[in-house]
């Protein structure tokens, strides 16, 4: 096994080629970052020389509990190798080779694992750096940041025991920031680290080649540090990729005014806007741009921002390097055929680049882009739409700023992430998570983010920093995830340990509510009204093509005629579910609902029946209208009687109430009155007490409701049938699904439809109209998918129910099991996914599976859909698709997102 490509080699370079052909297998192998060094090398633009350990070392390094057998020597020749290139000896007092030592995973985490720069300096090598470069303010700073970022990444000293002791020194020198102490100042600073050091029991190794194996280690161990486990799973990225280790000759942005360091994106990444974008910051080293610890400048005039507008660019400060850059930018993205983030160093008016990847970009810049890039002939509309996540998506149908509304700005920042979010403010990562598990929604104050930050920037709304660019880590993270975000906003003045920000005036405590606009960059005092997103503009290109290439139709589950115009406003081709029980709960309704409960008769329940068609009749007629010329699916009645009436314990409460009353009444109307209202109480009591089971899930409900009293679906029936003529009387054409609920067995589904077709034709012959109708069920229960073909006799479309059919498959209840355990489950690795937010397809899609097979061996005809909570979650649509269903229908707000899941289905794995 190969432990390591030294890609300044042209030998490393072909078998490389070898064993990785293809862009995808080289990011597997060597990270994104050591794919991209060597590409980069490859093609010939200015790259520091170095070498990659490999991916595969780290698992083989986690596998064995150390350094691999042989990983060592390769090391040592690697860099023998890499002195001969270079001319320079690591750990020399003359002319010293120094390195950086970067993680780099196969998926992009910014910013969740470690680096060390300036790796090889000594208390000997450091003057000799001085005298090499003829720089000692140069060559201390760089000593200086080693101990601090060696302390801090190898030995796990805290970040902040060394920021106070650099705060002591500029103060004492009466330096603003670090580029402004002295030699002297920072040879003191040195000496200070090393006291921290000695606090902890440790010393600076003096050893060059101790300090690269320390710092291997580090970042092979980073690669399981708890930002990245979280940061992992929050982005569904497998723990069994590894970091790779890059180990790069150092090149130095802090040598004077001639040097610095910066990120640039060849395309805008917050609109996607085609125009060179970036941060620079002169005589710095990479880590001081992220950081956000001093105000970078823009690259050019576009970059520019509040807080940099009077700073010079890199293009007015360093005009040729910034034309390379910009021509280096351009041949970058051709190559890839995606917007690209580059990482950059000028040392001495000389360019380098350090790392290019596909840059995180927020939703609107990733619409923008996909269909950009195919208008310019770089990619394909299939491309385009693989490249759009449903997350995008999701993002993009978030809401806006209501522009009507009354609002008071309170700050302004850097508008990092656009979208808008309220919450209350929360200054600690840790209770940011505990809030949000409870339901509240949070916005995250913080001076600047730091990796460690990642889990309660996920928690919350939005992020707000008072320090940071546009490169910054809050920036970049918050874009990654689709949150709203505010950098750099200076007007901020944080009190972290009481717990309160200070802006024009204004006290903020944490608790209370701000709203953030991260396209404007304003923060607004309290609570703003935000207003719903539309579809429009390149989204709705990306999706219109989308419907293009996808198979999967996308219906909508909607209760109401307002919930199936949402629907077909997202582009919904139909109603997949539509819940009539919901329907009875209005103040109109529920008292016949109960009325027709509590009936002691036939005649009675139909009385009840009879005023509750008129009522059902108008809902389906509103329902038909608004899909006119697509189907909708109407479920009839599934609850369980007793959720219409009021729980036992509402009802003895009341009783008990209406006694005690009756106790100090002394008039006897009155008295007359509340005993008839006692009575009353007791005989809806009697009934609830009757209807009472202990698992109504497996109870009195469904298709067994509708045996024992078919008039109640009768009259459902009646009335779809009567709103299906009244409306294609106006013209339209409609097409009324009739779904029978719970059956588990046949005979169930044979007995209802004989009753239930009766009454369509009834009510069909009486207007001498004919209306186009289907019957067919919901498979939720496991026993009729596996006697689907049974069941297909009478059955001209199955919907399966995925929420029942994973709680019964599974034996989960799925308001308990979510509370209690599943999300154990999920951290301890027992399941993949929470079961009910992403199909399980090994159990429960085996039974959607079997389910459509065997029902289309008996109906070859038979129309096949989901209606279950999962018809939003695009991994499920991607089974659905495979399984071969006609068609998913999920939640309205869901609709775009599994218009894009489908169609990105159809590009992996094509069906007819």
């Amino acid at each position: 096994m190969k432990y390591i490509y030294a890609y300044f080699l042209k030998e490393d370079l072909e078998k490389l080629n070898e064993v990785a052909p293809t862009m995808s297998d080289k990011k597997k192998l060597l990270g994104g970052k050591g794919a991209g060094l060597a590409e980069m090398t490859r093609i010939g633009l200015p790259v520091p020389p170095g070498y990659t350990i490999t991916t595969e070392t780290c698992m083989k390094y986690f596998e064995e509990k150390g350094f691999p057998q042989g990983l060592w020597d390769e090391v040592l020749e690697a860099t023998k190798k890499l002195e001969e290139h270079t001319g320079k000896k690591f750990g020399s007092d003359d002319n010293p080779l120094l390195v950086s030592v970067r993680s780099g995973a196969p998926i992009s985490m910014p910013g969740m694992m470690d680096t060390i720069l300036n790796l090889g300096l000594t208390e000997k090598s450091v003057e000799g750096l001085a005298k090499q470069t003829n720089n000692p303010r140069f060559a201390w700073d760089a000593y200086r940041r080693l101990i601090q970022m060696f302390g801090n990444v190898v030995l796990g000293i805290e970040h902040n025991e060394f920021e106070e002791e650099l705060e002591k020194i500029k103060e004492k020198y009466g330096a603003k920031q670090d580029v402004d102490l002295d030699v002297e100042a920072l040879k003191e600073l040195v000496e200070k680290y090393k006291e921290v050091y000695r606090r902890h029991g440790y010393e600076f190794p003096q050893d060059p080649y101790e300090q690269l194996r320390m710092a291997i280690k580090a970042v092979f161990d980073s690669w399981n540090n708890e930002r990245a486990i979280v940061y992992r799973k929050i982005n569904k990225i497998p723990d069994d990729m590894g970091t790779a280790v890059n180990v790069v000759m150092m090149v130095f942005g802090n040598m004077g005014d001639d040097s610095g360091t910066g990120v640039a994106f060849t395309r805008d990444p917050r609109t996607g806007e085609k125009h060179l974008y970036g941060e620079f910051l002169p005589n710095a080293q990479g880590e001081d741009v992220v950081a956000g610890i001093r105000t970078p400048h823009a690259i050019n005039e576009y970059s520019k921002q509040d807080a940099n507008r009077d700073l010079p660019t890199m293009e007015e400060s360093m005009p040729d390097v910034y034309e390379q850059l910009k021509n280096v930018a351009e041949l970058l993205e051709k190559h890839y055929k995606d917007m690209q983030d580059i990482e950059f160093t000028v040392e001495k008016g000389k360019l380098y680049l350090l790392q290019t990847r596909n840059g995180k970009r927020t939703a609107a810049a990733a619409v923008r882009i996909a269909v950009e890039m195919v208008d310019e002939g770089l990619i394909t509309k299939e491309e385009a739409i693989m490249r759009v996540t449903p997350e995008n998506v999701d993002t993009l149908l978030h809401p806006q700023i209501d522009p009507k509304a009354k609002k008071e700005v309170i700050a302004k920042g850097l508008a990092a992430s656009p979208g808008a979010a309220l919450g209350k403010v929360v200054f600690d990562p840790d209770k940011a998570v505990e809030l949000a598990e409870k339901g509240e929604k949070v916005l995250l104050v913080r001076p600047e983010t730091t990796p460690d930050d990642i889990h309660g920037m996920n928690a919350a709304q939005g992020i707000l920093t008072a320090r940071g660019g546009m490169t910054s880590h809050a920036a970049v993270v918050a874009r990654a995830m689709g949150k709203p975000a505010v950098v750099g906003c200076e007007e901020l003045s944080i009190n972290m340990k009481e717990g309160y920000f200070i802006a024009r005036g204004h006290r903020i405590n944490e608790g209370d509510i701000i709203t953030i606009d991260g396209t404007t960059g304003e923060v607004y005092l309290g609570e703003v009204p935000l207003i719903p997103p539309s579809i429009s503009g390149n989204l709705e290109k990306i999706l219109e093509w989308a419907d293009e290439i996808r198979v999967l139709g996308v219906r909508a589950n909607a209760d109401t005629p307002e919930q199936a115009t949402k629907a077909r406003e997202f582009g919904a081709e139909g109603i997949g579910l539509a819940r009539t029980e919901h329907m009875f709960f209005g103040e109109d309704r529920l008292p016949i609902m109960q009325e027709m409960i509590m009936a002691q008769s036939k005649e009675d329940r139909v009385k009840a029946l009879d005023k509750l068609l008129v009522m059902q009749r108008s809902d389906f007629v509103e329902f038909f209208r608004t899909m006119e010329g697509y189907p909708v699916i109407i479920r009839l009645l599934d609850p369980p009687l007793h959720e219409f009436l009021p729980s036992r314990e509402e009802l003895t409460e009341e009783i008990n109430e209406l006694k005690m009353k009756l106790k100090e009444v002394t008039s006897l109307r009155e008295m007359d009155l509340l005993l008839s209202q006692i009575n009353e109480k007791k005989r809806i009591l009697s009934v609830v007490n009757e209807l009472h089971e202990f698992n109504p899930m497996l109870g009195f409900r469904g298709c067994r409701l509708g045996i024992i009293y078919p008039e109640i679906y009768e009259m459902q029936v009646r009335a779809i049938i009567q709103a299906a003529i009244q409306v294609k009387n106006e013209g339209k054409e409609i097409y009324p699904e009739i779904m029978i609920p719970l059956i588990g067995h046949v005979n169930e589904l044979k007995l209802l439809k004989e009753d239930l077709e009766k009454v369509a034709k009834e009510e069909m012959e009486k207007s001498g109209e004919e209306i186009k109708y289907m019957f067919g069920t919901m498979i939720e229960i496991p026993r009729a998918a596996l006697t689907a073909d049974e069941i297909a006799k009478y059955a001209e479309f199955f919907s399966f129910g995925t929420n029942d059919l994973t709680q019964m498959t599974f034996g989960y209840s799925r308001d308990d099991a979510q509370a209690k355990f599943l999300k154990k489950y999920v951290e301890m690795g027992i399941l993949k996914d929470d079961p009910f937010k992403s199909l399980d397809w090994d159990g429960v899609g085996q039974l959607v599976r079997m389910g459509v097979e065997k029902g289309r061996k008996t109906n070859p005809n038979l129309e096949a859909g989901i209606c279950g909570e999962h018809g939003g979650d695009p991994k499920s649509i991607e089974f659905f698709h495979m399984a071969g269903l006609n068609y998913v229908s999920c939640s309205p707000y869901r609709v775009p997102i599994a218009r894009l899941a489908a169609a990105q289905a159809q590009i992996k794995h094509p069906r007819k």
